[in-house]
């Protein structure tokens, strides 16, 4: 065992760093805002709708909480988003891109706006959130971005052209930003989960098709947003400074074949 390596400080904190998360009032990035939180980050929530739950989680955490309540697929948004976050905090050491929509038709009925809504959000949004906050990460010297993909971004499913397409382009834009930017200590990866059981996927899931789905899954089960909020700590965390380009999947299983 080398002297560098003994020296190595393995840490799965995130105290003192600021967090800015995409669509976390709810869900999967609600979830990763709170254990952000607990592990001693202070958090910025761009969101299109107020956030009081997650504000509350994470002040209770003892941790500073800014609303940016705005659009992501409008670039002064996104640009005004930054300079408040930069003001506010001085520095920005985490992304995590998680604002995403989802409406499921069949290629031949896919209306046209519901494309263009879909590769506004998903795609389009997260990549000039990236941008403009990498910028600013470039500035000051590194930081880690997490984007939330989509195992509809690995395998083919049916009625996800527009969501599918849009997953598979987030997990090619991590590689890329990952391949320019490792040099100036910058880490930028993907987390592709199944069905996370949040509001929604409860909503949409807990039911007979749910548990026709669950069958081709490996693990017979679909997961829950503190496992993908786990990861997401994981990829944020110095301890995961030499994982870089990478899209984890958490599927229980079911891209395996």
């Amino acid at each position: 065992m080398s002297n560098k390596y003994r020296e190595f400080d393995i840490n799965f904190g995130l105290e003192g760093r600021t967090a800015l998360i995409t669509g976390a009032a709810a869900g999967i990035g609600q979830a990763i805002a709170v254990m952000y939180a607990k592990k001693g980050a202070d958090i910025i929530c761009f969101d299109l709708h107020e956030a009081p739950e997650t504000r509350e989680a994470v002040e209770k955490c003892g941790r500073k909480f800014l609303q940016i309540t705005a659009d992501i697929t409008r670039d002064e948004d996104i640009k005004n988003a930054v300079k408040t976050s930069i003001k506010e905090f001085v520095k920005i050491d985490i992304l995590v891109n998680c604002a995403g929509i989802g409406i499921l038709e069949k290629i031949e009925e896919v209306r046209d706006e519901v494309w263009q809504k879909t590769l506004d959000i998903n795609l389009t949004g997260s990549f000039k959130m990236t941008r403009e906050v990498g910028r600013e990460m470039l500035k000051a010297g590194g930081g880690k971005i997490v984007c939330i993909a989509s195992q509809g971004g690995v395998v083919a499913l049916d009625r996800h052209v527009a969501y599918g397409c849009t997953k598979a382009a987030i997990i090619q834009l991590v590689k890329q930003c990952a391949l320019e930017w490792a040099q100036y200590n910058i880490n930028v990866n993907a987390i592709s989960p199944t069905i996370v059981m949040t509001a929604l996927g409860e909503m949409n899931w807990n039911n007979e098709a749910g548990e026709a789905f669950k069958k081709a899954i490996p693990a017979r089960r679909f997961g829950y947003p503190e496992e993908v909020a786990a990861c997401a700590v994981f990829l944020a965390s110095d301890a995961a400074s030499l994982i870089n380009g990478a899209n984890i999947v958490l599927d229980g299983g079911f891209t395996i074949g």
